[in-house]
């Protein structure tokens, strides 16, 4: 077990982010991983910020990522991938989900929203995911699984097998839920597999 990795999930409020991020962890722990997580809700109710750092390894002592640190990032808004750019080092993953979702000064007009965001990630030293995860969760038939297709796709960078992940979805996604989060799983995972 000589795999060790620091994760960033972020995006806003509403997206799923802590179960996806509980998710990865029990992942992992299914691995025997050693894992620390830690959450921000922020405003969450309001559509602010969210973020969950994960890391894991043999030994791991804090749930925090230094800036330049995250081997991954999993942003569930194209414009929350880049306000944690800081966090990223050459070589990082960014799995992106290309939905947008404006901010309240976006959507009251006091400000636009920025073209050309993916532009802006795929030009650094950095490895770009794009991941349609709303319209992937429409096609498996329930639009709130975005945040499960959001976690198959980084599930192709983890050093996991896909049936792990499968079974945490079992043992933690309520049973009316389970088969389409497993749908939702698995066509991110063939996003992120490229």
């Amino acid at each position: 077990m000589e795999a060790t990795g620091n994760i960033l999930f972020s995006g806003v409020g509403g997206q799923g982010i802590l179960l996806a991020s509980e998710v990865t962890a029990l992942g992992l722990l299914a691995k025997g991983y050693d894992v620390k997580k830690s959450e921000v809700h922020g405003m969450a109710q309001r559509g602010g910020s969210v973020t969950a750092q994960l890391r894991y390894g043999s030994k791991v002592y804090s749930p925090l990522i230094e800036p330049g640190c995250a081997d991954i990032q999993v942003a569930f808004e194209m414009m929350e991938a880049v306000r944690y750019l800081p966090y990223l080092h050459k070589g990082s993953t960014v799995i992106v989900n290309t939905q947008m979702i404006l901010p309240p000064a976006v959507a009251t007009g006091q400000t636009e929203y920025p073209e050309n965001v993916l532009d802006e990630l795929t030009k650094r030293d950095i490895n770009v995911v794009p991941v349609d995860a709303f319209d992937i969760a429409k096609d498996v038939g329930e639009v709130r699984t975005a945040n499960v297709v959001m976690v198959g796709a980084m599930s192709a960078f983890l050093p996991i097998d896909a049936d792990v992940f499968e079974q945490v979805i079992h043992n933690r996604v309520p049973e009316k839920f389970r088969d389409v989060n497993v749908k939702a799983y698995h066509a991110g995972r063939e996003v992120g597999n490229g």
